[in-house]
């Protein structure tokens, strides 16, 4: 550890930084940061950072409470936006107490309890997310700069170089991206990372998020994570493909089962299926969130699993039997506006316990013909993922899985910022109570 400091430290000194940014996340996934010069680095370094961690709390903010930044040496990166004299650079830090015990409420802790409760049993947890997102003209409307669609390309897809210079700036930073394409809605796009440990996919998408806001504010462009900005187009998704390793071994992938998918895989879809429900106000966290969950938008609405449904929650995608180390499923419920170090957790949380408890995998759904309306799924015994927030945090607070993961404070005081998100979206008139009530009543 001392010689990864030193080494961080000639790296800081050789490109010329002058600024250290402390990257923490709060319980709802904003990224928070604060600067400190490269002369107070090496303390920070030994004895981490002290700090408000009020800011921790998301939208509740109580009494200031002091905590310590511990910078995690191996996140160090120097930010290639920033000018070359006078840099600057970026550090993941964990949030500790100030006798040095690890802070119950940072998002970090969470997935990194998770994954050690995995690592006791051999496993390594790895993901890779394809990341959907909008360019609108400026971030009070939602103006559109393209009509392109799936696939599209120029001239239909103008945006074609701000994604471009998105995934330029990732790979200078470290970051590995597979592909990058316009998605299915107007002025939408999507960007795949490669898929790494569940720690480090984390941290890559909290940085993600930040180099495609950035990037659209040098173009006078808004980027936005919103859910559903537009009401009638698809939504933006963050579908999460995801694996096991024992060793170099992909424990999901049994060449001789069905789908090559393996016992100790089948018990793992069945532990995300049975306790989806559990973890939808995490994945799914917004008031806004539930409005990409509908029918005709290519999203998930009933609870099932399969190889190819665009309403399946859970896709089993083709494998190679060559490449076993690709073979993953893919959750498509979690859209880009999560906290990903508490998704990760409740995923992995909920596919160890279908492993724990042997948790036996219906059949798959392989609906053939379209499911237009709640009726019909229910006419085929299928059960509809939650539809609201306030619906999925009634099943959040009950779960014991989800408080054993997170522990009572995060439970409690991620709940407390829901709640207050849903009174005020319940006090708000919305345009379309006007146009459709003002009339009649």
């Amino acid at each position: 550890m001392q010689e990864d400091k030193e080494f961080v430290l000639k790296l800081a000194h050789s490109n010329k930084v002058k600024f250290v940014r402390l990257w923490f996340t709060d319980i709802l996934g904003f990224l928070k940061s604060y600067a400190i010069t490269i002369d107070e680095f090496e303390d920070a370094l030994e004895e981490g950072v002290r700090f408000d961690g009020a800011t921790t709390m998301g939208f509740i903010r109580p009494s200031e409470r002091e905590m310590i930044a511990m910078p995690d040496v191996s996140t160090f990166k120097i930010l290639p936006w920033r000018p070359k004299e006078d840099s600057v650079a970026r550090i993941f830090c964990d949030i500790y107490t100030t006798e040095m015990k690890p802070f119950e409420g940072d998002s970090r802790y969470v997935l990194k309890k998770t994954l050690r409760k995995a690592a006791e049993k051999n496993f390594t947890f790895y993901t890779g997310p394809e990341i959907e997102f909008f360019f609108f003209r400026n971030s009070g409307s939602t103006e559109i700069l393209d009509r392109g669609g799936y696939f599209d390309l120029t001239p239909l897809d103008v945006a074609s170089d701000y994604r471009r210079q998105i995934v330029l700036t990732l790979e200078d930073m470290g970051i590995g991206v597979i592909s990058s394409h316009h998605e299915a809605a107007n002025s939408q796009h999507e960007i795949d990372l490669r898929h790494d440990n569940a720690l480090t996919t984390a941290d890559h998408i909290m940085t993600f998020k930040l180099i495609a806001k950035e990037i659209g504010h040098l173009n006078n462009i808004y980027t936005s994570f919103m859910p559903k900005p537009l009401a009638n187009q698809n939504g933006s998704g963050m579908h999460i493909h995801q694996s096991l390793f024992e060793g170099e071994t992909n424990v999901f992938f049994d060449d001789k089962s069905p789908l090559s998918l393996s016992k100790t895989g089948r018990h793992y879809v069945a532990g995300i299926l049975k306790h989806c429900k559990d973890f939808f106000a995490i994945t799914n966290q917004w008031v806004n969130s539930y409005k990409r969950l509908q029918f005709g938008f290519e999203s998930p609405v009933y609870i099932s699993w399969g190889t190819g449904g665009h309403n399946d929650l859970i896709r089993i995608p083709q494998c190679r039997p060559d490449k076993p180390e690709s073979f993953r499923i893919e959750l498509k419920n979690p859209d880009s506006a999560c906290n990903p170090y508490l998704t990760f957790a409740a995923i992995l949380a909920s596919g160890l316990k279908g492993i724990e408890e042997q948790y036996e995998l219906p059949e798959p759904a392989d609906i053939e013909r379209e499911i237009t309306n709640r009726r019909d799924m229910q006419k085929l015994g299928l059960d509809p993922v939650p539809t609201q927030l306030n619906e999925a945090i009634v099943h959040f607070e009950k779960s014991e899985l989800m408080r054993e993961t997170f522990g009572d404070f995060v439970i409690e005081k991620f709940i407390e910022n829901k709640m207050l998100e849903i009174d005020k979206y319940n006090s708000y008139i919305t345009d379309y109570e006007i146009s459709e009530y003002l009339p009649i009543l």
